[in-house]
């Protein structure tokens, strides 16, 4: 072998050793980012899970509160705290967690009412208090929600292109996580009877 057969030889294996390594360490920082992003994900969802249990307290607040004006009417604030009876929020799938916040929903609705009907309650201090916090921990589980559905968004975007979904799928990521989505009847148009 020549001189110059032995350079292009030595050129030859080194490049094939750089792609090599290149390809190595592109696999392994992949397989990083999607561990990072799946606990982003993790993450958000236990956010959900805070508000959801905020929400869950003050409900459970909301409750014992207007039990002395509305002992009859009660029972709508009491099936928001069976729905939770025996049931971890953090042990929830993201849909059932998603039917649960609907269900709430609805209860808040009828506390709504009910504080309609009796206006010495709407005027109870601890009563306007509790009402700011539920406001306050309705737009935090808003915001929880968004932040998930960003880093479900992007995982699923990184999962589903191509070569990373390669590695995706070599690591068990089969699937594209579910996103937290609003219930049929919100997704309508508010009507506004005068």
């Amino acid at each position: 072998m020549t001189e110059t057969g032995l350079i292009v030889l030595i050129v030859v294996i080194v490049v094939l050793l750089i792609a090599v390594i290149a390809i190595v360490a592109w696999c392994i920082s992949t397989r990083n980012t999607f561990k990072i992003m799946k606990v982003k994900v993790d993450e958000a969802a236990s956010g959900i899970d805070v508000a959801l249990t905020k929400r869950f307290d003050l409900l459970t607040k909301s409750l014992a509160a207007t039990k002395g004006y509305a002992k009859h009417e009660v029972e709508t604030l009491e099936k928001v705290v069976n729905l939770r009876s025996g049931n971890s929020i953090k042990e929830m799938s993201m849909k059932d967690k998603n039917a649960l916040t609907n269900e709430i929903a609805e209860v808040s609705k009828g506390l709504n009412i009910l504080v309609e009907q009796y206006p010495n309650l709407k005027a109870d201090a601890t009563f306007v208090e509790l009402q700011r916090q539920t406001a306050d921990c309705e737009e935090q589980l808003q915001a929880a929600r968004r932040i998930y559905n960003s880093n479900v968004s992007t995982f699923n975007q990184k999962r589903n292109v191509w070569p990373s979904s390669i590695i995706a799928n070599k690591i068990g990521f089969k699937e594209d996580l579910d996103f937290f989505e609003a219930e049929e009847s919100k997704r309508e148009d508010v009507k506004f009877d005068f």
